[in-house]
């Protein structure tokens, strides 16, 4: 599986990623539609347009139309404006509508409106060194980071949902390190997790996502999938992380 997932062209990856998240019978909270919001908020705008144009030639319809007959309020009206926006790609950033859009932020989280059309059109559109920018003012402005205020609102799918947006777009790195860490530690393996984030981020960003890793659960990334893994699949892991075998 992980090979076959390897050989497909990016953006169709990704376009069979989402569906088969979406078609999944048992959608443990918000696990599986996490997919769709890595292939939103942690690829290129380009990547994404080109991922929305692989699943309407897949699967004869449109990724939104898909999320719109499979998910439900108010997950749905997050994930649309998600992968149906186009942001621009370069480093822009004013400062005031940072200053603007965290007090907008703050006001929608404070009166726990998750789903406030402000909310989901600021995470939709704007490009990421401009959200950045605003999630640093929030946390300047307001003491703390968004992430825990969105935490305090509850631990409702949406509210998990967010969080995996925010961390997406804050540091994608961060999200992936995470990701691994939560499918080998523990007991069993999460097979389908650790693959998607191996082969899919081996050839953007896994260095740092190896910094990250380290970061955070204080052991080596290399080592860590070694030990929780065997045979071919091991190894055909330890080829994509760059490790020696």
């Amino acid at each position: 599986k992980a090979v076959i997932l390897w050989a497909y062209d990016p953006p169709e990856r990704d376009a069979r990623l989402a569906n088969e998240a979406l078609k999944a019978k048992n959608k443990e909270g918000t696990k599986q539609l996490q997919v769709i919001v890595e292939i939103a908020c942690a690829s290129s705008p380009h990547h994404l347009q080109a991922v929305r144009q692989a699943y309407c030639s897949l699967f004869d319809c449109s990724l939104e139309e898909d999320i719109a007959s499979t998910v439900y309020l108010p997950l749905r009206k997050l994930l649309v404006g998600l992968v149906s926006s186009y942001r621009y790609d370069k480093e822009l950033v004013e400062s005031n509508l940072a200053n603007s859009e965290a007090e907008k932020l703050h006001e929608s989280i404070k009166r726990k409106q998750l789903d406030h059309d402000d909310l989901v059109f600021i995470l939709s559109t704007r490009n990421l060194y401009q959200l950045r920018a605003t999630f640093n003012c929030y946390q300047q402005n307001y003491g703390t980071p968004i992430k825990q205020d969105i935490k305090s609102c509850g631990n409702g799918d949406l509210e998990s949902l967010l969080k995996v947006v925010i961390c997406c777009i804050e540091s994608p790195e961060k999200h992936f390190a995470k990701v691994i860490g939560d499918s080998i530690i523990g007991l069993g393996t999460d097979e389908d997790s650790l693959t998607r984030a191996v082969v899919c981020r081996a050839e953007l960003d896994m260095m740092k996502i190896r910094g990250e890793y380290f970061n955070t659960f204080k052991t080596n990334l290399d080592g860590a999938v070694a030990d929780d893994t065997s045979g071919d699949y091991k190894d055909f892991l330890m080829t994509l992380l760059g490790a020696r075998i």
